[in-house]
């Protein structure tokens, strides 16, 4: 089966501490909720190669698996890119510009 590359959207993610772990959660200001988990590389969640609150630019859809609850999930294939906080606030920005 191929991959739907219309279901995926760039969205700015950022590795928080929660529950003790580090995962990766949507940037606050955006269409998704900062509560949502993101199901992408472990190498994101890695504190070693990324220090904690480290943004990411990714392209992620939004999915239940099954009806379960709901997540981003970005392909492994898609390469990492990391933002600044400069690129992350213009990333923000264009976004809500381009609300309705």
């Amino acid at each position: 089966m191929a991959r739907d590359i219309y279901a995926y959207r760039d969205v700015a993610v950022e590795s928080v501490r929660r529950g003790g772990e580090v995962r990766v959660c949507p940037v606050p200001g955006q269409a998704y909720s900062p509560s949502l988990y993101v199901h992408c590389s472990k190498a994101m969640s890695d504190v070693n190669l990324y220090p904690l609150g480290t943004r990411f630019l990714v392209s992620a859809k939004l999915t239940d698996r099954l009806g379960g609850t709901p997540f981003l999930y970005v392909y492994h294939g898609d390469p990492v890119k990391v933002m600044t906080m400069a690129q992350s606030r213009a990333f923000l920005a264009e976004f809500r510009r381009g609300r309705i």
